[in-house]
């Protein structure tokens, strides 16, 4: 069942989400060569504790951290421990705020230090996508049309999108319906309707779309091993055009 929020809840949501924003930003500041992902996950959670909210992500399905994060080959769901990061990496954040009932999503790839050209043109064009995306989270359009336009754009430009894992509805529940695919055809999947909220979130690799699933049961990889970034913005439908809560 989809959830439609009236304008009170959406504005209620805008502040979980502008909490995730935040802390995502800050994440991203911390991000260069020498730090460990586990240093950056404690800011974070400083940080939104710090608000009077929760992590979204902390125990959820027994998550054991308040971030994701997701170096080099691994699309999503790293667990934020020991690890250094190394000059040239590319560090996918992905956080969630827990805020008076609602919460916020919202993720992004950060570069540490100078990166290649490889990497920053699939940063760019995962970034890109997204915003192809929302551009298609309009009254009377599809689920379908939203998918469509990240995967057109990425495809066209030589990388893949995964499939395993797509976006999401959000509001009271992190994950609530829709789900959001970053593929589909044109026309196809759920009408878009006035105060809806999506997590809309590409997830796009340098090689294959084909992924595999690391022994601790979360930690998400590139089959081949090659690079991949994610984006992501919790946007409401509005009869007025997309809305991207996830500003900071």
């Amino acid at each position: 069942m989809i959830a439609i929020k009236n304008s009170r809840e959406l504005s209620m949501m805008r502040e979980a989400c502008i909490i995730s924003a935040r802390a995502l930003k800050l994440a991203g500041e911390a991000v260069e060569p020498g730090v460990t992902t586990g240093e950056i996950d404690r800011i974070v959670r400083r940080y939104i504790e710090s608000q009077g909210a929760k992590p979204s992500f902390l125990g959820y399905g027994d998550f054991p951290a308040s971030t994701c994060i997701s170096v080099n080959e691994t699309v999503i769901h790293g667990i934020p421990d020991k690890r250094v990061i190394k000059a040239g990496d590319i560090v996918s954040i992905d956080v969630g705020a827990y805020f008076n009932g609602y919460h916020g999503d919202n993720a992004a790839t950060f570069p540490a230090g100078d990166i290649s050209p490889e990497a920053e043109g699939l940063l760019t064009a995962t970034r890109e996508s997204l915003y192809e995306g929302i551009a298609q989270a309009v009254v009377g359009n599809r689920i379908g049309d939203i998918g469509s336009a990240v995967q057109r754009y990425v495809e066209m430009r030589g990388y893949s999108v995964v499939r395993q894992f797509v976006g999401h509805g959000v509001g009271a529940n992190l994950h609530e319906d829709p789900s959001v695919p970053n593929f589909g055809t044109p026309g196809r999947g759920q009408r878009l309707l006035p105060g809806m909220t999506l997590a809309i979130e590409p997830m796009i690799n340098m090689g294959g779309p084909e992924v595999r699933i690391l022994k601790d049961g979360w930690t998400t990889v590139t089959q081949d091993g090659k690079l991949s970034a994610h984006f992501e913005h919790t946007v409401a439908i509005t009869q007025d055009g997309p809305v991207i809560l996830t500003m900071p």
